[in-house]
């Protein structure tokens, strides 16, 4: 946990957490939006943010998410936030795909709470873990080495059914 949040009451981290993720995600939901209407459909930028924004979103960046939110519906917006890297796809995809912004924020809630609740309770555990195990702690890669096997073992034994 970072160190201003270190010793801090539950209910302040949660609140914490829990607005950060909703603040990231209604930025990447503007940046798509944005982005989409006045970087694709009347600008070719050269340099900047823009610039790198114009190439991502024509380079197929949101594409991914464009297609989950397309298939699954609005319910991918909270389940993105359970993922790692794929969660900030499908939130630029629902600016790019202008998605009406109450329904989106509505949808953005429950994936903001669970996220808010995995790292006030064990996410930045996880995360010092896979740190340690970067820098070789022993101890550190046998956890990770069970926990990655036993999710990739529920996972086939899911599939299988």
């Amino acid at each position: 946990m970072p160190e201003f949040l270190d010793g801090q009451p539950v209910a302040l981290v949660f609140g914490f957490l829990f607005l950060g993720a909703m603040a990231r995600g209604q930025m990447l939901y503007w940046l798509g939006r944005v982005a989409t209407e006045q970087t694709l459909l009347r600008t070719r930028p050269t340099q900047g943010w823009r610039a790198r924004a114009h190439t991502w979103l024509t380079g197929g960046g949101a594409d991914p998410g464009i297609v989950a939110i397309r298939r699954w519906g609005l319910v991918m917006v909270p389940l993105s936030y359970l993922t790692v890297g794929f969660q900030s796809v499908v939130q630029a995809a629902a600016g790019v795909l202008r998605i009406a912004l109450w329904q989106y924020t509505l949808a953005q809630v429950p994936g903001a709470l669970a996220w808010a609740a995995i790292y006030t309770t064990f996410g930045f555990v996880t995360w010092a873990a896979v740190g340690e195990a970067a820098r070789g702690n022993v101890w550190a890669v046998v956890v990770l080495l069970v926990a990655v096997t036993a999710v990739a073992v529920l996972l086939v034994r899911r599939r299988r059914r």
